[in-house]
């Protein structure tokens, strides 16, 4: 699927319409998506009473749609929210309303209304679509506040819930809480930023009739994860493979007390598929670690007092990335001191091996970015918000509230690969390409998660990938074993080692 901006959306209607398919046609498409869906959960959840809550424009008529197709299946009310259809098509598709259809203008009717809204057992909203760039006039957000307070309707947005800025995801008042969003050709940035993505719900995308080339041919923002994989496969291996061609990885990781990062990480690399695993660890760390991992060779290294590699290390550490890796993991676990922020620095703008550095490796660059515009060989960095924020000097309010921009800019602005994690992870690459992950699920908000992501996207580097092939097959893939753990076991109970048992591509 492809991300597109509001303005691109209308682009691509209007000149679907030059070429002579009418717009009437795409409303029908449209209103008969969001009534598949709402017909199916009718029929799943013996539903009885739907209100479909209407704006004055387009958005609107689509709602008009989606009623006419869905009153023979149970009752529907429709709940005009800021007066009487303005456009044409939204006037035509009112106007053939059939009489079974109850109507209410809400401003007329207001007590009717809020008594048919706390009896629906489906409440579809088609107040405001991808046009909506201010607040909420108040008697429309008087009536979304109606909507959110029947907490055992099903609810629906049609393309957008209504109060969300289509292009941002930000929220101004408030906005509609949508179980299910229904989008149009493409998903929008709202579907997939901060706040917004809260209250979308789950997400499809339905064809409303815009021609292939058209869509083709469109100025899209972002790509998700599996569009890009569907589009980018991995070249099967090889018959006389050998541990030689698929791969070393240099871990750097672990420190006194964190000994569990380096053993989630490299178990999710072996598990990945690399052919060599190199685990370079502090003494105090590895014979805790090697008991977990028994098919990786070991380098232990001196340690300072406190149970952290020892700078003295590092002309070791280069020589073996230089000489035996194919790839480097520094980070997890690894802990930060001044000794580590010269040694991280060092290791950027000497090593010649691509490198992921994840968790605390990121922490020992801040204050010293720089250093990665004199990378001396492709980099993936994996930031959550915090460390993000960090990085950049912000906060992380500013990093979720523009995480697109942040990556974006970032990725370009120091010619790596930014992996912004959090739900709906964005990968951003040197060249200006964006791609979202819709994999995954909030069972995965544990320590650990990350340690098993940055060890499979090692692996896939030490096997030869690009850092973009790496850093988008990783997050998918981890998102889909940790989607997997939460339906064998639950989002609550699934921990980040139970994500290494279903690595499976």
């Amino acid at each position: 699927m492809i991300v597109a901006e509001s303005s691109e959306m209308r682009t691509m209607e209007d000149i679907t319409a030059s070429c002579g398919i009418p717009m009437s046609s795409l409303m029908e498409k449209a209103g008969q998506g969001v009534a598949e869906l709402a017909g199916r959960l009718i029929k799943e959840k013996q539903l009885k009473n739907i209100c479909i809550v209407c704006g004055t424009g387009n958005n609107g008529g689509d709602g008009f749609v989606t009623a006419r197709l869905l009153c023979e299946q149970c009752g529907v009310c429709v709940i005009l929210a800021d007066g009487f259809p303005k456009t044409e098509l939204a006037q035509t598709n009112f106007s053939i309303l059939p009489p079974s259809v109850e109507v209410h203008e809400f401003s007329e009717h207001i007590y009717e209304s809020i008594e048919k809204l706390k009896q629906a057992d489906m409440i579809i909203d088609a107040v405001y679509g991808i046009g909506f760039h201010n607040a909420l006039k108040p008697n429309v957000g008087e009536l979304i506040g109606y909507c959110n307070e029947n907490k055992h309707a099903v609810k629906i947005a049609v393309d957008v819930p209504s109060g969300i800025l289509c292009d941002s995801g930000s929220i101004i008042t408030t906005c509609f809480h949508a179980d299910y969003t229904v989008s149009f050709t493409a998903l929008k940035p709202l579907h997939v930023l901060y706040p917004s993505m809260d209250f979308c719900g789950e997400l499809s995308v339905v064809d409303v009739g815009i021609p292939k080339n058209i869509f083709d041919n469109c100025n899209y923002i972002m790509k998700t994860t599996d569009e890009f994989i569907q589009q980018n496969p991995i070249r099967p291996r090889r018959k006389s493979a050998h541990k030689g061609t698929n791969g070393t990885l240099l871990a750097v990781c672990g420190s006194y007390g964190m000994a569990g990062a380096a053993m989630l990480a490299g178990e999710a690399a072996l598990r990945t598929g690399v052919g060599l695993l190199k685990m370079a660890v502090p003494r105090s760390v590895y014979p805790i670690v090697a008991q977990k991992l028994t098919e990786a060779v070991f380098m232990p290294l001196e340690q300072t007092t406190d149970g952290k590699i020892n700078f003295k290390e590092y002309n070791r550490i280069l020589f073996e990335s230089v000489e035996s890796a194919s790839a480097i993991l520094i980070g997890c676990g690894m802990g930060i001191n001044d000794g580590l922020k010269q040694m991280m620095s060092m290791l950027v703008e000497n090593s010649t091996k691509p490198m992921v550095i994840d968790a605390d490796g990121l922490n020992c660059l801040c204050g010293n970015i720089d250093i990665l515009r004199r990378a001396a060989a492709p980099i993936i960095i994996t930031p959550h918000p915090g460390e993000m924020a960090k990085l950049i000097n912000s906060d992380i309010q500013t990093i979720q509230a523009y995480r697109y921009d942040v990556a974006k800019d970032f990725a370009q602005e120091y010619r790596v690969t930014v992996v912004l994690k959090g739900a709906d992870t964005i990968i951003a690459t040197p060249e200006g390409k964006v791609y979202v992950n819709l994999t995954g699920n909030n069972g995965m908000a544990k320590g650990g998660s990350g340690d098993v992501l940055a060890g499979m996207m090692s692996s896939l580097l030490a096997q030869g990938l690009s850092t973009e092939k790496a850093a988008a097959y990783a997050v998918y893939y981890h998102g889909i074993a940790g989607d997997k753990c939460a339906e064998k076991l639950s989002v609550r109970t699934m921990l980040p080692s139970d994500l290494i048992k279903e690595i499976d591509f």
